[in-house]
């Protein structure tokens, strides 16, 4: 075989990326060598693995058989160099994790920094995904870690309960529905609301609900963080739709009103997912571990249960 390691770990970032130039700073090599290199793959292959376009870099039907191999093999280089560095000096390795909003902002990045420094020589690649592409990610193993709200039913993926939480409506202390411990959500959607950004998937669920329930959801605002949503309804600029677990500590404070939605869609039940057919590297499992026994997760399953 004429190619190595280097070359398919190139190959991978550069189908993801869907570019060239983005897939050798992926896989820290220059543009004209990850050129090079790539030119070396396909001829070793015997047939094209990319389409050039104007757009960026497509993979061929060739290249989508070829990403599906590379990316089992590339997790079992990971894995054998996790289990192995268990006798020398401790967990090694990378792990990628999708999550949406409400588990990444809520529960998850919280958890992150001790994690990380028990962990010193595990790295962390954490992205906001919507729910919907999360369980897909993990099953062709895109990524090597999902949490998403919702139910999942892709057999290619095992699922467990991770957290419970609900999204509330957060005002200004002094707002006209502050006076109410739970609204109907089109009450909110009378107000201006000050929203995260328009990729978000936060942005996106509020407005498909908006959509759904044929209203004008009317974006004053948007933001790049929940914590900048917070201060800003505190102020008084607008309402906003947020997770009780990242609205609850202004919320105790009397700094904002979190008003609990009528709408059974407010509830949010989080699921971690992994796949069903790769076994994890022992970093990963580590980190899932860290993830699901996290007292603050635990704690919301616990108050979840019937006669808690």
């Amino acid at each position: 075989m004429r190619y190595e390691l280097t070359d398919l770990r190139l190959f991978r970032a550069i189908a993801e990326a869907e570019s060239l130039s983005t897939g050798a700073s992926a896989v820290f090599i220059t543009a004209s060598s990850a050129s090079y290199r790539l030119k070396n793959l396909e001829h070793a292959m015997g047939t094209a693995l990319f389409t050039r376009t104007a757009r960026g870099m497509r993979l061929t039907p060739a290249g989508e058989v070829l990403l599906t191999h590379v990316r089992e093999l590339l997790a079992g280089v990971d894995r054998m160099h996790g289990d192995v560095s268990r006798f020398s000096q401790g967990l090694k390795g990378s792990v990628r994790l999708w999550a949406n909003s409400s588990s990444l902002n809520g529960f998850i990045l919280p958890s992150v920094s001790r994690f990380l420094l028990a962990h010193p020589d595990v790295n962390l690649d954490l992205e906001e995904r919507l729910s919907g592409a999360i369980a897909e990610g993990v099953a062709t193993g895109e990524v090597d870690v999902g949490v998403l709200a919702g139910e999942v039913s892709d057999s290619r993926v095992r699922s467990m309960r991770y957290a419970v939480d609900e999204l509330v409506v957060v005002t200004p202390i002094d707002h006209p529905l502050a006076r109410q411990p739970e609204i109907r959500f089109g009450a909110a959607l009378e107000f201006d609301f000050i929203c995260m950004s328009r990729t978000s998937s936060n942005y996106l669920f509020l407005a498909e609900v908006a959509k759904r329930d044929r209203q004008t959801l009317n974006a004053r605002l948007h933001v790049h963080s929940f914590n900048a949503v917070l201060h800003l309804v505190e102020t008084g600029v607008g309402v906003s739709l947020v997770p009780l677990s990242v609205a609850r500590p202004m919320a105790e404070s009397g700094r904002v009103a979190a008003l609990r939605i009528l709408e059974p869609w407010a509830a949010r039940e989080l699921h971690l997912v992994t796949s069903v057919d790769a076994a994890l590297p022992s970093f990963t499992a580590a980190f899932v571990d860290f993830l699901l026994t996290d007292p603050r997760v635990v704690a919301t399953r616990q108050a979840a249960q019937p006669g808690a």
